[in-house]
C-alpha cells in the first residue's frame, strides 16, 4: 500500500497486467481505487475507463462501462485447440472450462465468488497437467504453435492463448499514452515466465524475487533489477526506490 499510495499522490498510472479475468480485475481495481487502463488474461484484452484522457485505441468497442480492445483469440477457439492438443499428445489436461467452481476454488485458494469470476474467461484458458510422467514441454509448445496458439507457464497454471502476451499488450498501451503525454517511462514488475515479455520491453524491468531461479534473465535483460524481498514486499520496495530516484530517469 505505501507504494500504491505514493503512485497515486504523484499521478503515476498504475497499470494492472495479469492472467486474471476482466471480472476479477474489476473487483481488484475497485478495492485498490485504481482507475487507469488495465490488461487482462496475459495480454488478451486491454480495457479503458469510459471517461478517457484521450481516444481509445482503434478497434476498441464500448462494453458496459469500459472500452474493450481485444488482442486475443475467442475463448471457444482456445478451448477447442486445447482439446486437440490433449488428444494428440495423450495428456491428461484439465482446463478451467472443465472445472466446477469448487475445483477452481480448491486449486487457486479463492473463495467461491472469486472462483466464479476467475472462470469468466475471454482470451486465455488456464490448465493443469495431471500426468505423473515427465512432461515434454517442447512437444506441448510445438503442438500449440501448429494451431496458431501459444502456451505460457504462470506461477500455478499453464495458459493457452493466441499470439498475444503481456509484453505486446503493454507496448500497445504505452504507445497510446505517448499520444498525449510526453516523456513516458515504463516500469514493469513481474515474478513468473508469463511476465518476461513485459520485462523485456520495459524501460525499467524488475523481477520480483520468488522461490524459482530465473538467473538466466540477467543475460537476456541486462538492465534487469531483482528485488531482495519476495512478493508484495519486493514489489513495494522496488516501486518506492524507483520513485525516490526519478531524477535519474
Amino acid at each position: 500500500m505505501p507504494a500504491l499510495n505514493l503512485c497515486k499522490k504523484l499521478d503515476v498510472p498504475i497499470i494492472l497486467v495479469s492472467s486474471k479475468t476482466r471480472a476479477e480485475m474489476g473487483k481488484l481495481r475497485l478495492k485498490l481505487s485504481i482507475s487507469a487502463p488495465f490488461i487482462s488474461e496475459n495480454g488478451g484484452g486491454i480495457f479503458f475507463p469510459s471517461k478517457l484522457l484521450g481516444d481509445p485505441l482503434p478497434g476498441a468497442s464500448l462494453d458496459k462501462d469500459l472500452w474493450k480492445w481485444s488482442l486475443g483469440l475467442p475463448y471457444s477457439r482456445l478451448v477447442g485447440g486445447l482439446q486437440e492438443i490433449r488428444d494428440e499428445l495423450g495428456l491428461n489436461i484439465k482446463g478451467f472450462s472443465d472445472m466446477s467452481i469448487d475445483e477452481i476454488s480448491r486449486l487457486t485458494g479463492l473463495d467461491r465468488e472469486d472462483s466464479r469470476l476467475a472462470g469468466m474467461r475471454e482470451y486465455d484458458e488456464p490448465f493443469i497437467i495431471l500426468d505423473k510422467r515427465p512432461l515434454d514441454r517442447e512437444a506441448l509448445f510445438k503442438a500449440a504453435t501448429r494451431r496458431g496458439l501459444t502456451i505460457t507457464e504462470g506461477g500455478r497454471f499453464f495458459h493457452v492463448q493466441g499470439k498475444t502476451n503481456k509484453g505486446r499488450a503493454m507496448e500497445k498501451l504505452v504507445s497510446w499514452y505517448k499520444e498525449f503525454r510526453e516523456n513516458i517511462f515504463s516500469v514493469a514488475l513481474g515474478d513468473s515466465p508469463n511476465d518476461f515479455p513485459m520485462l523485456e520491453r520495459a524501460d525499467c524491468p524488475v523481477l520480483v524475487r520468488s522461490q524459482k531461479d530465473f538467473s538466466e534473465l540477467n543475460a537476456k535483460i541486462p538492465r534487469l533489477k531483482i528485488t531482495r524481498e519476495m512478493g508484495p514486499k519486493g514489489w513495494n520496495s522496488a516501486v518506492l526506490d524507483i520513485l525516490d530516484n526519478t531524477e535519474s530517469i
